[in-house]
């Protein structure tokens, strides 16, 4: 039986600012991609969050992002190699801490945002953060955008690479993503978003904006927990996942 890991980005909300619907979304997904308090989250609500996926036995990855927290860390940042290394490591050793308290643990690490994007294609900062991650631990996996250049640079480098696609969002044909804000960049139809990616997890292939089918190795799909829809898309794309044949299973736990 084919299977597929389902992750949304949750612990992002901020006080008294909620953002998503966590408890929800923990009923859905196999994997969380926790905040770390960079680009959202503050250290209470990441705590619910954590132990609420520890009860449903959800796996936690560490959500690192660029310290903009104004942003929600979807605006490129030209930060330094030593900045981006220590805060890889600043990142994933407090969300290790909180995992703890909460009785589960940090088994994979999914840069967000602007700094997911980026590391994708630019060598320099995806040195950093890959040389972050095995500086806490070797053994944690990188999850990154399938088929862009940090897959290979992160493999080289040692580590294992969980490749990603997204749900709700375009594809440009040369298996970037297309830029938020323009045409395409997002999609909103549940059936549309579930019958995109049932065919992902069966053939391995997803349309591109322009009509092009495009092939991508993805082990793990993406929808993204911070707009109304997220929790119907989600459920819909579990629900016709699962009558489609494919089990639904956290590549790591």
């Amino acid at each position: 039986m084919a299977q597929i890991d389902l992750n949304s980005d949750l612990g992002e909300s901020f006080g008294p600012w909620p953002m998503g619907d966590d408890a929800a979304m923990l009923a859905i997904v196999t994997s969380a991609n926790i905040a770390c308090g960079f680009h959202a989250g503050d250290p209470a609500g990441i705590l619910r969050t954590l132990r609420e996926a520890a009860a449903r036995g959800v796996a936690v990855g560490a959500h690192i992002g660029y310290r903009d927290l104004a942003g929600f860390g979807r605006r490129n940042m030209a930060v330094g190699y030593d900045d981006l290394f220590a805060e890889t490591i600043f990142q994933i050793g407090a969300l290790q801490g909180l995992a703890k308290a909460a009785g589960t643990r940090v088994s994979y690490v999914k840069p967000h945002g602007a700094l997911y994007n980026t590391i994708a294609h630019d060598a320099a900062q995806a040195s950093a953060v890959i040389a972050g991650v095995l500086a806490v631990d070797p053994a944690l996996p990188l999850m990154a955008l399938a088929g862009a250049p940090v897959v290979a640079q992160a493999r080289d480098a040692g580590l294992q690479v969980i490749c990603e696609a997204f749900a709700d969002r375009g594809y440009l044909p040369d298996g970037r993503l297309v830029q938020r804000g323009t045409p395409g960049a997002t999609i909103h139809d549940p059936a549309l978003i579930a019958a995109r990616m049932l065919r992902l997890a069966r053939e391995g292939v997803i349309e591109a904006i322009d009509g092009q089918d495009i092939r991508l190795e993805a082990q793990s799909i993406c929808v993204h927990g911070d707009n109304p829809a997220a929790v119907a898309i989600a459920r819909q794309l579990r629900e016709d996942l699962v009558a489609g044949g494919i089990a639904l299973r956290a590549v790591t736990g």
